[in-house]
């Protein structure tokens, strides 16, 4: 099975790009499931039900969220009706939506698709997520109830999510985080066979601070005064993302690419059978 995930999308220019690119991304590359990670794309801050439905138009499966999952206070109510848009799992109980999604590939392969957060140097304050995710892969297991495991570990520390992959390895197939908005070099295959990567990067403008236009954030830096609130720049986006293929037998990863597309970046694209 091949698996892709994209980094969060910021703003206008990370949606237009996605909007654009998917479609060709999923007829080059061929994933059976993607999941795309959406927190930031209504403004920088949060997703709309609009977003998310164009964001499945374009060709993402599942759209995983984070920290600002509510920032926009109609995902509220619209989340409770979208199954295949989740939030951390280890948000309090009563929180609207859930945590996991069950995805049926046109292939008939079961994916369960978990986004978790961490809890170093982020809020809100979320219940611990190692028992969380846990619990729901213990529930599930890879090979047996499902064939694949993907999940977004939403989290600034990148120690926080190296540790999750070791927490699972052998038990997931890909374990990837987002939140820091810079695509790291660590992609890998863990000993037990999960593939990582600390951070899978944005979709959105590199000429900012994390996305960012960046006149706001450097005045907070250098003069300790916000001045206005922070909007996402408006250049061309770089879509950011890893794609995985596994084991159809035991669901774990048999390779693992980065991709950079368009934008700034040093462009990186994988060849479609790049794990044969």
């Amino acid at each position: 099975m091949r698996l892709m995930f994209l980094g969060d999308v910021v703003g206008r220019s990370g949606r237009d790009a996605v909007y654009a690119q998917l479609p060709m991304l999923r007829e080059k590359l061929k994933p059976d499931l993607v999941v795309v990670n959406g927190e930031n794309a209504a403004h920088g801050f949060g997703i709309t039900e609009e977003i998310y439905l164009k964001l499945r138009e374009a060709g993402a499966d599942v759209i995983t969220l984070g920290n600002h999952s509510f920032d926009q206070r109609e995902a509220l109510i619209f989340i409770e009706r979208e199954n295949r848009m989740i939030r951390p799992l280890n948000w309090p109980m009563g929180c609207p939506g859930r945590g996991t999604a069950m995805v049926e590939t046109a292939k008939g392969q079961r994916v369960l698709v978990i986004n978790a957060m961490g809890r170093v140097m982020i809020e809100p304050q979320l219940n611990d997520p190692f028992p969380a995710v846990d619990h729901e892969i213990e529930a599930c297991k890879l090979g047996r109830d499902c064939d694949a495991i993907l999940i977004d570990m939403h989290a600034e520390a990148t120690s926080e999510k190296m540790a999750m992959g070791h927490f699972v390895d052998s038990r997931a197939s890909l374990v990837v985080g987002t939140h820091t908005h810079t695509p790291t070099a660590d992609h890998h295959i863990l000993n037990g066979g999960t593939a990582y990567m600390s951070d899978a990067g944005m979709c959105g403008d590199f000429d900012s601070v994390i996305g960012m236009d960046k006149t706001e954030p450097l005045q907070r830096f250098l003069r300790k005064l916000p001045i206005e609130r922070m909007r996402p720049a408006e250049g061309e986006a770089t879509i950011c993302g890893v794609i995985v293929d596994t084991d159809d037998k035991t669901g774990l990863a048999t390779a693992i690419a980065p991709i950079r597309l368009g934008g700034r970046l040093e462009q990186s694209m994988p060849e479609t059978n790049f794990g044969v």
